[in-house]
């Protein structure tokens, strides 16, 4: 399986991460992209600021891509990408694409890398409102630590 892992401060490009797992022996490619919503829980957004040690969390998309290959060995590409910094409200933060022969394999195997990556990967978000902001906890993080979301 050929992977891709990046943590950047710069734009993400989905068509650009999606050219790195096409393949022509893939008959599927599954996306997913997280964007930046204007609106949370009622209160209007102004951005997301994510922060994350770099080199760790590299590491820890390697380990889902890891788990992928082992869950679903016919996967041919695999390219996670996470943006730091500030995001604006529309702008792509997460990306996760998965080439397969075939597309139930891709939709699962792209499902689990974002599931995994909520859970597991060593990033803070903050969400900044036009009244103030607040670090965000996933609930996916606290279930894989044994507890409940807040």
């Amino acid at each position: 399986m050929r992977t891709e892992f990046e943590i950047t401060d710069g734009p993400l490009d989905v068509a650009g991460v999606v050219g790195r797992v096409a393949d022509t022996a893939a008959g599927a490619i599954a996306v997913f992209a997280g964007t930046t919503r204007k609106s949370f829980e009622g209160k209007a957004v102004r951005h997301l600021e994510y922060e994350a040690y770099a080199v760790l969390a590299e590491r820890t998309l390697e380990e889902i891509g890891t788990e992928i290959a082992l869950k679903w060995p016919q996967t041919i590409g695999l390219a996670i990408a996470h943006r730091l910094g500030t995001v604006d409200v529309g702008e792509v933060s997460v990306l996760v694409a998965v080439s397969a022969p075939h597309r139930r394999e891709a939709f699962a195997a792209c499902e689990y890398g974002i599931d995994r990556l909520k859970a597991v990967l060593p990033v803070w978000k903050k969400e900044v409102f036009v009244d103030g902001g607040v670090w965000k906890e996933n609930p996916e993080w606290e279930r894989e630590r044994g507890g409940e979301p807040p």
